[in-house]
C-alpha cells in the first residue's frame, strides 16, 4: 500500500475531516490503543501534524490488511469493516448522496451502532459515549435531524 501524507495535507478541510471516520472505524472495532490514541491527539489530527498522521494512517493500513488477511472471502471477521457503514450507506442514500460525505454519514452510522450495541448487546453507555465525543473532537457530525415529514407514519 502506498500512502501519500502530503496528498492529505491539500484536501479540503470537510473532506480531510470525513476520512477520519474511517480512522476511527479502526479503534473501534480492532485497536482500543489506536482509539486511546485518537482521543489524545485529536488535536494534533486535525491540525495535520504529518508524524501523528503518517502514524496513525500506518496503523490503520496494517488493521486493514490484517483483518483482510484473516479472512479474504468475506466469509467472518471481515464484517467488522462495515461497522457504522449500513446506517451510513442509507443516511447517504435518503439524502441524495450529496448533503453528508461518506465519512459524515459513516461517523453518524458509527454514532449510531455505538448507541444501540449500548441498548441491545451491554456496550457500556460510557464507551458509546466515547465514541461519539471522539467525533465531535474532530468535527464530524454524530446524528441528523429528521424533517417532519420522515417523522410521520
Amino acid at each position: 500500500v502506498l500512502c501519500s501524507i502530503k496528498a492529505l495535507l491539500d484536501l479540503p478541510e470537510r473532506e480531510y475531516r470525513s476520512g477520519l471516520a474511517e480512522v476511527v472505524k479502526y479503534g473501534v472495532i480492532y485497536d482500543a490503543a489506536l482509539f486511546r490514541r485518537l482521543e489524545r491527539n485529536h488535536e494534533k489530527l486535525l491540525a495535520r501534524d504529518e508524524q501523528e498522521l503518517s502514524w496513525v494512517v500506518a496503523r490503520s493500513c496494517e488493521i486493514k490488511a490484517d483483518v483482510v488477511s484473516q479472512d479474504e472471502t468475506e466469509s467472518g471477521l471481515r464484517a467488522i469493516l462495515n461497522f457504522g457503514h449500513t446506517i451510513g450507506h442509507a443516511i447517504e442514500n435518503i439524502s441524495g448522496y450529496g448533503k453528508y460525505l461518506h465519512g459524515e454519514a459513516i461517523a453518524i452510522g458509527q454514532t449510531a451502532a455505538a448507541w444501540i450495541s449500548s441498548q441491545l448487546t451491554g456496550l457500556p453507555e460510557a464507551d458509546a459515549a466515547r465514541v461519539e465525543t471522539l467525533f465531535r473532537q474532530l468535527k464530524l457530525p454524530t446524528r441528523i435531524e429528521l424533517g417532519e415529514r420522515s417523522t410521520k407514519r
